[in-house]
């Protein structure tokens, strides 16, 4: 017949007592470090993704009108251009 030692059961129990402390400490120290980390991050102005997805999209269409504009303009100087010796030639009388 098996008896159950009362130190074996008292050392198991401290055991299991002592991991339940060492887990809710590694929860208070993870929950401290994300806490630490989120008041550093907001501290240093960064952007969301979101914010920065929006002005790469504004980025992205404004160098699009700039192309167009551009474009126009040079077409408009090259039709400038080309009327300009038609009027050389006709002297005001």
């Amino acid at each position: 017949m098996q008896t159950r030692s009362k130190f074996f059961d008292d050392m198991s129990q401290l055991m299991t007592n002592a991991m339940g402390v060492a887990q809710g400490a590694k929860t208070e120290a993870e929950t401290a470090m994300k806490g630490m980390i989120d008041r550093w991050m907001a501290d240093r102005d960064f952007v969301t993704r979101e914010e920065f997805d929006a002005a790469r999209a504004m980025a992205v269409k404004a160098r699009e009108e700039n192309a167009a504009l551009e474009a126009r303009l040079a077409a408009l100087e090259a039709k400038l251009a080309g009327d300009a010796p038609k009027a050389a030639k006709k002297k005001p009388e």
